[in-house]
């Protein structure tokens, strides 16, 4: 895909990821609070080679089971971060900037530093959030 993807790990502590879908390389990887990441994708409204890629947390159908204290814990989380993805989609949908949403299923996900490094190339430091954003989009 020619232009620029954005991918977006949702959370209060959102990863974004910026691919140069021609020059086959990351420009940006970082991590910013929820609010500033909106207004980061906000400057991108009307661009046309720039397409939005966050991972939906309401597909997602499997958590596991744990304690209930545990269970409760992942659940209120979960509801957390699915809120967070109906924000994006009401926000990118409002602005017209092109976006793709993906199942948890669909992403390489929890990869170490080591691992990101070695898959990517990128040799700058990064955490999961960030990891989690850029192979949303990795090689596309």
């Amino acid at each position: 895909m020619a232009g620029y993807l954005i991918g977006i790990d949702t959370g209060t502590y959102t990863g974004i990821a910026i691919w140069d879908g021609n020059g086959k390389r990351f420009l940006s990887i970082k991590t910013m609070p929820i609010h500033e990441a909106l207004l980061f994708i906000h400057k991108y409204i009307g661009l046309t080679y720039v397409t939005v890629v966050f991972e939906d947390a309401r597909k997602r159908k499997w958590y596991g089971t744990q304690t209930a204290a545990k269970d409760r814990a992942r659940l209120q989380g979960a509801g957390s971060i699915k809120r967070d993805c109906t924000i994006w989609e009401d926000a990118l949908t409002d602005w017209r900037i092109p976006f793709e949403k993906v199942a948890p299923k669909n992403n390489m996900t929890k990869l170490s530093a080591e691992q990101f490094r070695r898959i990517t190339g990128w040799a700058e430091k990064t955490n999961e959030h960030e990891r989690d954003a850029a192979m949303l989009v990795f090689g596309r």
